[in-house]
């Protein structure tokens, strides 16, 4: 019961990072899935939902601040993706690589500019941020809310893409751009949902995360941007389901690691973990294997 009691915070803590990371790993993926492209942003609008969450509970009430800060990162996302990667469509990959890292730090200097560089506290959010107690271990309420709402929201997710119009789209372009434009699919509008989906859930999973780790800074995204990242990889990228299962992979092992005491190895063995990945199956858990048609 002992060792029950010492070691289930840490692999409830790993669950709930996993869906936090989850969350984040999505609006990689299917961003790759359609652009082919690496979004290195997107941790980056992930920190932005934190400081916005900062500041919007001291103009408007906690409840209408919510729904705003997703609104206001959802709007980022968009503006982002018709600014930085519309204009460069045809252009090379490396360019529009290049664009989604300026992007990157464009964001985080703009974010230095206006916190000064301090840490800002984020707002406690009631019920969610109280302290529960499971067999005699002590933990906050959002680590047992975030894998479930993580599960609800990729199951939403599946079923969209798989049963709606829009999905039926997202499918289409992701197979074959070209092909898609030429069978009258608007692939611009696609590819900007693909945008507000993906920082939509980012914004949920700041919201889970922050609520944890309270202290957002400008550089708050960049680690569990790359982790999410990972996480992609590792399950695939490309593949929704793979980009959740790896992400609560990576969150559960990286905190039986600390558990262990080992903490300051925790960040390493998740790059460790994608060379073996990359070196054994480069192709992820659930990756598709590319073949050249000859």
């Amino acid at each position: 019961m002992d060792f029950v009691q010492a070691n289930l915070p840490y692999l409830l803590a790993g669950i709930s990072v996993g869906g936090q990371y989850a969350l984040i790993a999505i609006g990689y993926t299917m961003v790759y899935g359609i652009l082919r492209l690496i979004n290195f942003a997107h941790g980056d609008v992930f920190m932005v939902a934190g400081l916005l969450m900062v500041y919007l509970v001291t103009a408007v009430p906690l409840a209408a601040a919510i729904p705003l800060m997703i609104l206001f990162t959802v709007l980022i996302g968009f503006t982002i993706e018709r600014v930085a990667y519309k204009p460069l469509r045809s252009a090379p990959r490396m360019s529009i690589m290049i664009s989604a890292i300026g992007v990157s730090y464009l964001i985080q200097n703009l974010a230095y500019y206006v916190t000064g560089g301090l840490a800002k506290t984020y707002p406690s959010i009631p019920w969610v941020s109280d302290t529960v107690t499971i067999l005699g271990a002590t933990t906050r309420r959002v680590t047992l809310i975030t894998p479930v709402l993580t599960i609800i929201l990729v199951i939403a997710l599946v079923a969209l893409i798989k049963y709606t119009k829009i999905g039926m789209a997202m499918r289409a372009v992701s197979r074959d751009f070209e092909t898609s434009q030429l069978m009258g699919i608007k692939v611009d509008s696609v590819i900007s949902i693909t945008f507000i989906i993906g920082t939509g859930l980012a914004a949920v999973g700041s919201l889970l995360f922050f609520s944890s780790y309270t202290a957002v800074t400008p550089v708050a995204g960049a680690m569990p941007g790359l982790k999410a990242f990972v996480a992609a990889v590792f399950g695939g990228i490309g593949s929704i389901p793979g980009a959740v299962l790896g992400a609560f992979i990576i969150g559960i092992c990286e905190n039986i690691i600390k558990g262990l005491g080992w903490t300051t190895f925790s960040d390493a063995f998740t790059f460790a973990l994608l060379i073996v990945i990359l070196v054994v199956k480069p192709s992820g858990l659930f990756g598709e294997k590319n073949t050249d048609k000859v």
